[in-house]
């Protein structure tokens, strides 16, 4: 378990929770925005924290905080991740997990076992641009596969997509409903990289307006 930092109190993490924050090292994508670089890059990683010391603090903060939040990089690429957030929900703790989807099977694992109680997965662009987003090759059945998953899976979610101007388009937003069409909640998100998506009031109501055909919960975040 490779853990590069911890968050110890948040209130914007977990939706209507205060939280800690779980941070793990390794991605297999190397988005153009990511702001979480230290987490994705090997020769930029710090040193980790060790596991332990992360549930002795939680241990400490029972009844104090809500939640825990598990995020990255992307934390399903860790090979025992099972092991560790089984480890947080035995202290009590409702889990949230952030992930690309693209490690459906992981994730339907962790489902199963009835450890996490919330899902984030990012959306990262309609299928023609996945790549030029996320700088990768990325199989897309795999994101598809995440995506059903999740919506069947009976946890609470959301998906959400960060928009950069090339993916700030009716058509692009039109794809991206295709997929999580009839999706619990979705949130378009803004990104302070260089090349972010001006999101004016007249380009949010065109978004919003195609993901609210199939998606009741659709806000700008």
């Amino acid at each position: 378990m490779r853990i590069g930092g911890l968050l110890k109190t948040s209130l914007i993490d977990y939706p209507g929770k205060i939280s800690a924050v779980v941070f793990m090292q390794g991605c297999n994508f190397r988005c153009i925005y990511c702001h979480n670089t230290d987490l994705v890059y090997p020769e930029k990683f710090g040193s980790t924290i060790p596991e332990e010391d992360v549930l002795e603090f939680l241990k400490k903060r029972k009844g104090l905080l809500e939640g825990v939040v598990i995020t990255g990089g992307e934390p399903l690429i860790q090979p025992d991740i099972d092991i560790f957030t089984g480890k947080v929900a035995s202290l009590g703790f409702p889990v949230k997990i952030d992930t690309n989807g693209s490690f459906p099977g992981t994730l339907e694992k962790l489902i199963k076992s009835r450890i996490i109680d919330y899902i984030a997965m990012d959306i990262k662009a309609p299928p023609e641009n996945y790549k030029d987003i996320t700088g990768t090759a990325v199989d897309f059945n795999k994101i598809v596969k995440s995506v059903n998953i999740i919506k069947n899976s009976g946890v609470d979610y959301e998906f959400r997509t960060t928009y950069v101007n090339s993916i700030c388009t009716p058509h692009a937003a039109a794809e991206i409903e295709k997929i999580i069409r009839g999706a619990k909640r979705y949130y378009i998100q803004k990104s302070n990289y260089r090349d972010s998506c001006n999101i004016t009031p007249d380009k949010t109501e065109m978004m919003i307006r195609i993901f609210k055909k199939s998606i009741k919960n659709c806000n700008l975040r």
